[in-house]
């Protein structure tokens, strides 16, 4: 199996799962869209573009447990004219009314980066789950290691993009052929 067979074969069991592909999200600036547009449905709001760019500033952080508790909690974010908005990220009451989504062949291109992600899960446009493919030939830890000189990279966009709220799983390609258990 190449990788692009083990990825159509993953994107085809996550959409039998209910998931909706998104391949029309190909780069940093449409991963910003699309979070924006799930964010204002889930928060019933209409942010400025100002405020969006100050929101980005606020809930992006270098910090993996700063990201992951951003994540899961109420946070607050004050708007242009000065009134609080609270707002969350995931409806942590009802887990179903969240937006769950796949997008593969993700391009970051930051400061000193150029990476291409292959799959990753996005609940209500967040970047939750970065899923690493190899083919049959390569050692399942050769996904591992890219992830891994991904993130060692200055200027990677884990740390500087919506990636930061990222966990990483590595899906070798044995896993392709028995199926992804549910």
């Amino acid at each position: 199996m190449t990788e692009q067979e083990i990825e159509n074969g993953l994107i085809a069991k996550l959409k039998e799962l209910k998931y909706c592909y998104r391949s029309d999200i190909i780069d940093r600036s449409l991963l910003e869209k699309n979070f924006r547009e799930k964010f204002e449905k889930l928060n019933h709001v209409k942010l400025t573009d100002h405020e969006f760019s100050r929101l980005l500033d606020e809930i992006i952080a270098p910090d993996v447990f700063v990201a992951a508790k951003t994540l899961r909690s109420i946070n607050s974010f004050s708007r242009d004219d000065g009134t609080p908005l609270n707002y969350s990220l995931v409806n942590l009451k009802d887990w179903c009314k969240n937006h769950f989504e796949v997008i593969n062949q993700l391009r970051i291109n930051t400061d000193n980066s150029h990476h291409r992600f292959d799959v990753i899960l996005l609940i209500n446009g967040v970047p939750v789950v970065q899923i690493e493919l190899k083919g049959l030939g390569i050692n399942p830890r050769r996904a591992m290691e890219q992830i891994v000189e991904y993130k060692s990279d200055p200027g990677n966009g884990y740390s500087k993009t919506l990636l930061c709220f990222m966990q990483l799983l590595d899906y070798p390609a044995r896993s392709a052929q028995g199926g992804l258990d549910a």
